[in-house]
């Protein structure tokens, strides 16, 4: 039995959480909506914290976002990544898409490159996932 938490099969689209959760040191993993709203959270995260992280990720993001508009004068720049460190962890935030953020927290000796990579490759996934359209048969029986 492993220790790692694994996604909550409740929400749609946790899936793309699992590859994170399976590294080392990646504690917990959540997909929130640009205005703060949980749309997948690991299982070890009870859902008052998974709804806080989502507000705080779309918090985050603007400051961050606006921290970056105050040194360049750029009026819309885009974020790569956001990276919170502390003595805990590190708070991982990166884009997923419209309107959508990728957040994971990880343990102080994680390493950064390794799960930054597995998260750009994540997001990718969403994104080929979201874009395809949805697979049924068509009425005269063809696939």
């Amino acid at each position: 039995m492993s220790s790692t938490p694994s996604p909550t099969t409740t929400d749609e689209i946790s899936w793309v959480l699992t590859p994170l959760l399976e590294l080392p040191g990646v504690l917990h993993a959540v997909v929130a909506t640009g205005d703060g709203l949980v749309e997948g959270a690991s299982d070890g995260l009870e859902r008052a914290s998974a709804e806080r992280v989502a507000a705080m990720t779309a918090t985050v993001h603007a400051a961050a976002r606006a921290f970056t508009a105050a040194f360049t004068e750029a009026e819309r720049p885009r974020l790569a990544q956001t990276v919170v460190e502390s003595d805990l962890g590190y708070a991982i935030v990166v884009p997923a898409g419209e309107n959508t953020s990728l957040a994971v927290f990880t343990s102080p000796d994680a390493q950064l490159g390794n799960v930054a990579y597995q998260m750009q490759l994540q997001v990718a996934a969403l994104g080929r996932a979201l874009a395809s359209p949805v697979r049924r048969q068509d009425d005269d029986g063809r696939s």
